[in-house]
Parts: structure tokens; sequence; C-alpha cells
């Protein structure tokens, strides 16, 4: 990896492992909703899910990083188990999903460490 796609990859990285911390709290507190609020909940995570994809789709195009696909993957199930309220596995395949894009942001670390860039 050169610098250039180290400085993007840790930026996309972080960026994603952020935004699916809130999508796994946002996954959590819809457990708990009211039956009756459940619906339009669930509207709004999955918008929210399909963004972070859009992001993480983004981040692969430029980077062609293995883990943001693996990521993708993850989220894709995230958003079929969510659309079917099987939440508590679609929580668990988010943290898939952050452990991929950690591993990306954590090669970038290394490489501009490695270069005395941070």
């Amino acid at each position: 990896m050169d610098l250039k796609t180290a400085i993007r990859t840790y930026q996309f990285a972080e960026r994603a492992k952020s935004e699916l911390i809130v999508a796994s709290q946002l996954t959590a507190a819809l457990i708990q909703f009211p039956i009756q609020e459940k619906p339009g909940g669930k509207r709004m995570l999955l918008l929210l899910l399909g963004s972070i994809r859009s992001e993480l789709e983004f981040a692969y195009g430029d980077t062609e990083r293995r883990e943001f696909r693996k990521a993708i993957d993850h989220l894709n199930e995230v958003i079929s188990l969510t659309e079917s309220m099987e939440l508590g596995a679609a929580s668990e395949r988010i943290g898939k999903a952050v452990s991929a894009v950690t591993t990306a942001a954590q090669a970038a670390w290394d490489m501009l460490k490695e270069h005395e860039l941070l």
C-alpha cells in the first residue's frame, strides 16, 4: 500500500467504524422500541445502513482494500436481517463489519507510522 492509499484507507476506515458503531447502537435501541414504533424505526435504520454501505462501496472502489469488501458483505447481511427484524443477529454482523474496517485502519496506521506520519 502506498502512502496516499494508506491515508485514504485510514480516513475511510475510521469514518466507517464510527458510522457502524452508531448503527449498532440504533439496532440495540430498536429492540426496545414499543411495537407501534418499530416499523418507523426499522425504516430509518435501513436508510442509515444503506448510506453506510454506499460509503463502504466508495471506500472499496477507491482503495480496493478487501476489508472494505468484507464489511460490505457483512452489511448486506445486516440489512437482510434488519428487514426480517432479526436484530440480535444483525447486531452481531455489525460487529463483524466493524472488525473488518478496523483491520483496514490498522494496516494503514502501520504504514503511516512506519513513515513517521503519525
